[in-house]
């Protein structure tokens, strides 16, 4: 299921939270109330960590991690990292990084097999990525966009990418990831789909603006919808699947 969510005035929540299969980091707000939904969504299955990184709360694009590790960047203070250590899972392993593209969100996009990385990242940071998320790592522009942690967003179950990726490029992309792969967009229009989505195997969260039909397009290629047993179930998803491909068909039509 797909969650609308909004910090302060802002549906940039990629920005300010961070999601994956083992932990979620969420930057500090005025109020508590862009923390306590996603507490209340995920708490009872990973921890949902309050955090800053140099003093400022665009965790989502700072940082970029899997349920094995997470990687901050060479800003990041040795308190924010002794926080982060004490509070995400043993088994989480946490790694600063020294890169001159400090954005690591913006620059890399990853689940916990694959990680796509901007072509003109350093040699040392790839291998860090590579042995920390224990994933394998490939240079990839996404759209004709170089910041591949911005315009395309993938967990273990499927993907989305920039609207205007071509159709030969997803059908490449998506057997290097081995995940399926759909053009979209979130709130209401936004190619920025590291900012306005957050999504790991099971749940996701998006920004208030996102459409009804840019959430069912989600919820169906991140196969969040809740799965129905027997035949009728197998028939109600079928169905569902057509009328998401349709309503896809359209939004790409009208933003191309």
């Amino acid at each position: 299921m797909a969650t609308r969510v909004a910090f302060e005035n802002s549906n940039e929540i990629g920005v300010f939270a961070a999601l994956t299969n083992g932990y979620c980091l969420t930057g500090i707000n005025r109020s508590e109330n862009f923390y306590s939904v996603f507490e209340a969504e995920l708490s009872s299955h990973i921890p949902v960590i309050h955090a800053t990184i140099a003093g400022c709360r665009f965790v989502g694009r700072t940082t970029v991690g899997n349920r094995r590790g997470l990687l901050v960047p060479s800003t990041c203070t040795d308190q924010e990292l002794a926080h982060l250590r004490n509070s995400l899972p043993d088994s989480v392993v946490v790694q600063r990084v020294e890169e001159r593209l400090s954005a690591l969100g913006n620059i890399v996009a990853c689940n916990d097999h694959v990680a796509l990385v901007h072509p003109d990242v350093d040699r040392e940071t790839e291998d860090v990525i590579s042995d920390v998320l224990g994933v394998e790592v490939f240079r990839q522009i996404v759209g004709g966009q170089a910041l591949v942690g911005s315009y395309c967003k993938f967990s273990n179950q499927g993907g989305m990418v920039h609207p205007r990726t071509t159709v030969e490029d997803i059908e490449e992309l998506s057997s290097l990831l081995q995940v399926p792969l759909v053009a979209g967009t979130v709130n209401r229009g936004s190619d920025v789909l590291g900012g306005g989505l957050i999504v790991n195997d099971w749940s996701s969260f998006v920004g208030l603006d996102t459409t009804s039909t840019e959430i069912s397009v989600i919820e169906n290629i991140f196969r969040l919808s809740g799965a129905t047993g027997g035949a009728g179930g197998q028939q109600g998803q079928g169905q569902q699947s057509n009328i998401v491909t349709n309503m896809r068909s359209s939004l790409i039509d009208q933003l191309s």
